[in-house]
């Protein structure tokens, strides 16, 4: 079963400061592939880790992730985009982001029903969440 996996799950266990380094870590020891994420969460993955730990290492660490056989990147097109701000309207008092929007019009149109991730708003759009408590 395919798991999505977020930004924020990979920016915990790229980073040993991060508050959820240990869950995310024993989190994914424990998951077994295969793992799918998208162009937007890398891009955000990229420009995060760029300013908590440099360029160099976010290039490496999204590279990594590009080049894992176990994880998928996969890119959203317009319908998906159109669907992510049907989703930012729904939870406009939430203030869900729109690659979390994005990713869960990618995810409901590859039927993937778990995530990998420490935001609590995939849980409000209906997914399973891993790693968050």
């Amino acid at each position: 079963m395919l798991i999505f996996v977020d930004t924020g799950a990979f920016l915990a266990l790229y980073r040993k400061r991060d508050q959820y380094y240990r869950q995310a870590a024993d989190t994914w020891a424990k998951l077994e592939p295969p793992f799918i994420t998208s162009s937007h969460i890398t891009a955000e993955l990229a420009t995060l880790l760029a300013r908590q730990v440099g360029w160099v290492e976010a290039v490496d660490r999204v590279t990594d992730v590009y080049a894992s056989p176990h994880i998928a990147v996969i890119g959203s097109d317009r319908e998906d985009e159109l669907e992510a701000l049907r989703w930012m309207r729904k939870y406009a008092g939430q203030r869900v982001s729109f690659t979390d929007c994005v990713s869960f019009a990618l995810m409901r149109r590859h039927r993937i029903r778990r995530a990998f991730t420490f935001d609590r708003h995939f849980r409000l759009a209906g997914y399973e969440v891993i790693g968050l408590k």
